[in-house]
């Protein structure tokens, strides 16, 4: 796990080159504190730092075959990467490391491209090969590690994070609105865009080929489901067989490394599997890591000491006080490098640190399970909407509605009429493609209340909806409703926001990898193949992978209901949590300068916020969203307003 950047080009000159390489470098030091290294050819510049994790003497990068055609620079791991050298080897390829660094670059050299199919894992690279001077840029099927990249004046320049990117002279920070506008609809700008004005990002499962100076995009793996009903005959019983298996391996590559690894462990369903797989294969023992609060609403203690004690872990835990979110938040905006509707990455932020504290550079997580196996409410509350535009007089709406968020008192106040209307389950049409997730598209969007009149003028008729619509595959509308749902959630939120804002940048905040066993590719496709039922029973959410923990958790684990990580949101920054930014952060004159928002509408808001009456989503994520804006204008120096970016790179199939 590491981070690296470079540019593909002749805008410049050797000299030039090595100290800008440095400088890019710089920028991601925190990603790689263990190392670092610099390729610098006509054409080609590549920096690299190292978080060592495997190969730790001999891994170091970037790495240079032994005929000097190819050079690679390298993020993330290859979990399978011991029986690719193994195979490797039986046709007389010779290695010099023991990294998986190797793996990949002698791979790349047998097969090319078609190597991207053999991998397992997570990763980000870029390969030059120097004798047909082509550049690779590569990411991961799921899109767990970052990849962006630029065009500047005829030179491609690419980079684990755009901090990198903004050390090159004449690319310089600006919003592009339509991302703010995605993220206050989506939660996520759409890849390829980011938040950042002609910086793009490399999508999961594609690549990115360079010739001759023109880019283009391949695919060569996506996400598919089942058309209809059509999953096969497959017994349930075989199939709890077969999950367990997968996982078990899934855990098992990603226990590889030549340093300890750790675990998180939030009390819930899915880190507790993955920690109770990964115990017995921790030469020494496991340490798992959590996150606490003061609030009940919020806290898991009590399930995260169960499971510890019942596995015999290690247990450490950061608690997250009052003013710890509105402490950090500054950094975590600096870190994600986006505006962000929600507090939820400042606490991993503070988990990640802990990590390191103690000594640690891998974790494993159970992050994926939500939305391989149908573990969100937004899967459930599209099942009782369509019952309920099936059975528009059934008495029993209301009792379903609120049994969905027992999590949430309040709406067990609320009137069958009101909550019918609240989850559109009168209004939107069940062939709908984003169906299931209009409900939170319309509570989300709320928030643009507070959008300034320069902004609305900029986005005139844009709605990012329906361009998230516009870009679903043709296959989309023939899945069953629950796969459709998931493709959504797996195919942007996961990568948008969940993998990313949440994930990677917290982690390597601090120099931590995380490892996501619930989405290594096999299983990811073995889930899709599942019949929904098996997911989604009824009510009764991630069905079979409740039944596989049945003999590996403690009952009280295997039948709690999912709740989802949250954290206090607006009222972490009120009272004597109250940062000392806030106020100039906010001021009307902060505001009106970003151009972005509507200055007294914000100052009302943030009066509502201090006098602590703020309680519903629309003022949380607006007033979350509208901080975290104004903070990453000022962390990045960036520019309130401009123009629709667009790629301007067509997409190939592989």
């Amino acid at each position: 796990m590491c981070g690296f950047a470079g540019f593909a080009g002749d805008a410049c000159a050797l000299g030039d080159g090595q100290a800008l390489l440095a400088e890019m470098a710089r920028a991601i030091a925190h990603r790689g504190p263990d190392g670092q290294g610099i390729y610098l050819a006509p054409g080609i510049g590549l920096p690299h730092v190292r978080l060592s994790i495997v190969g730790l003497a001999d891994g170091k990068q970037p790495m240079t075959d032994l005929l000097g055609r190819f050079t690679i620079a390298f993020n993330g791991e290859i979990f399978n990467y011991v029986e690719l050298r193994d195979d490797l080897k039986s046709r007389g390829v010779v290695f010099r490391t023991g990294s998986d660094t190797e793996v990949l670059l002698q791979l790349y050299a047998a097969y090319g491209a078609a190597c991207l199919s053999r991998l397992n894992g997570d990763f980000a690279f870029a390969i030059w090969d120097a004798q047909e001077r082509r550049l690779m840029l590569a990411r991961d099927r799921m899109g767990v590690r970052p990849l962006f990249y630029t065009q500047h004046k005829g030179t491609l320049y690419f980079a684990s994070e755009v901090k990198a990117l903004l050390r090159v002279p004449g690319i310089e920070a600006e919003l592009d609105p339509f991302a703010l506008d995605q993220i206050f609809t989506l939660w996520a700008p759409i890849a390829p865009r980011t938040a950042f004005r002609n910086i793009f990002e490399l999508e999961p499962g594609q690549f990115l080929t360079l010739d001759n100076g023109k880019p283009s995009l391949h695919e060569y793996w996506t996400l598919d489901y089942p058309d209809g009903g059509d999953h096969g005959d497959t017994l349930e019983s075989n199939a709890q067989e077969e999950l367990r298996a997968l996982l078990t391996d899934a855990t098992r590559l990603r226990m590889r490394a030549d340093v300890p690894v750790g675990s998180y462990l939030s009390g819930g369903l899915d880190s507790s599997l993955i920690a109770a797989l990964a115990a017995p294969m921790a030469p020494g023992g496991l340490n798992t890591f959590s996150v606490t609060f003061d609030d009940a609403e919020h806290d898991e203690s009590a399930f995260q000491q169960e499971m510890a004690q019942a596995l015999g872990t290690r247990y450490r835990s950061v608690a997250c006080r009052s003013g710890d979110i509105a402490g950090s938040f500054t950094d975590v905006i600096r870190f994600t490098e986006r505006p962000v509707l929600r507090t939820a990455p400042a606490p991993l932020y503070a988990l990640a640190g802990l990590v390191r504290d103690e000594g640690m550079k891998v974790v494993l997580t159970g992050e994926g399970a939500d939305e391989v196996f149908a573990g969100y409410d937004i899967f459930r509350e599209a099942r009782v909407r369509r019952f309920c535009a099936r059975q528009p007089a059934s008495k029993i709406r209301p009792h379903l509605f609120r049994k969905l968020y027992p999590y949430l008192p309040g709406l067990k106040q609320q009137s069958p009429e009101y909550l019918a209307a609240f989850f559109g389950a009168a209004t939107d049409r069940a062939d709908d493609p984003l169906f299931s997730h209009r409900p939170r598209f319309r509570s989300t969007a709320a928030a643009k209340i507070f959008y300034s009149d320069d902004l609305r003028a900029t986005l005139g008729a844009y709605d990012a909806a329906e361009e998230l619509a516009s870009r679903l595959p043709d296959r989309f509308r023939r899945w069953h409703p629950l796969h459709q749902a998931q493709y959504l959630e797996s195919r942007f939120l996961l990568p948008g926001y969940i993998l990313s804002s949440q994930g990677d940048r917290m982690a390597m905040a601090h120099g931590v990898e995380g490892r996501f066993p619930f989405l290594d590719h096999r299983l990811v496709e073995f889930a899709a193949r599942l019949s929904p039922e098996l997911k989604l029973r009824g009510l009764e959410e991630k069905h079979i992978l409740r039944n596989v923990a049945r003999d590996l958790l403690p009952p009280t684990i295997v039948r709690r209901p999912k709740q989802p990580y949250r954290a206090p949101d607006s009222r972490s920054f009120v009272g004597e949590s109250e940062p000392a930014y806030l106020s100039e952060t906010l001021s009307q004159g902060a505001i009106a300068a970003g151009g972005l928002f509507n200055p007294r509408a914000v100052a009302k808001l943030h009066q509502k916020c201090q006098s602590q009456h703020v309680s519903g989503f629309r003022d949380n994520a607006a007033f979350v969203g509208i901080l975290s804006t104004q903070l990453w204008l000022d962390s990045f120096n960036a520019a309130g307003k401009t123009n629709d970016p667009r790629t301007g790179v067509a997409l190939a199939k592989a």
